[in-house]
């Protein structure tokens, strides 16, 4: 998280567009430019270190085209307003997500009560198993 971007200068290189969404509205939809797309050239930005760009065409390839632009859309409110606020809220947490490293795990042996557990459900599995069978002998002695 050390490496991540100024989100307020990152969001003043973006580019917001309006156009008709096709959520709920009635008839409001059908006039009304709601839906928020916004833009991002990753390529091209001058707050993004090379590293930084990098990090963002990397881990969030299924949102950046193959000309670097990084681009999230949202027609779910009524109001653009509403829109580009939950645009905005998304494409921080994104950049913030895709900075965040994961804690390695360490590794550990099982314990003594795990490992007996493990093995009386392999036992009752066994036997649950083993009365489905039929024994030849049983059905001769009847």
């Amino acid at each position: 998280m050390d490496n991540l971007p100024d989100l307020k200068t990152l969001l003043l290189e973006c580019h917001f567009e309006a156009t008709r969404s096709s959520g709920s509205g009635g008839q409001n939809v059908n006039k009304v430019s709601t839906k928020v797309i916004l833009l991002l050239n990753v390529l091209e930005s001058n707050v993004l270190t090379q590293d930084q760009k990098d990090i963002i065409l990397s881990e969030l390839h299924t949102r950046v085209s193959k000309h670097g632009i990084f681009r999230i859309s949202s027609g779910r409110e009524r109001t653009q307003l509403a829109n580009r606020k939950l645009v905005t809220d998304k494409f921080c947490s994104l950049i913030i997500k895709a900075f965040e490293t994961d804690e390695e795990r360490i590794a550990t042996k099982p314990t003594k009560g795990s490992k007996l557990k493990r093995i009386e459900s392999k036992k009752e599995l066994s036997e649950k198993k083993s009365n489905r069978n039929i024994r030849w002998e049983d059905l001769n002695e009847a």
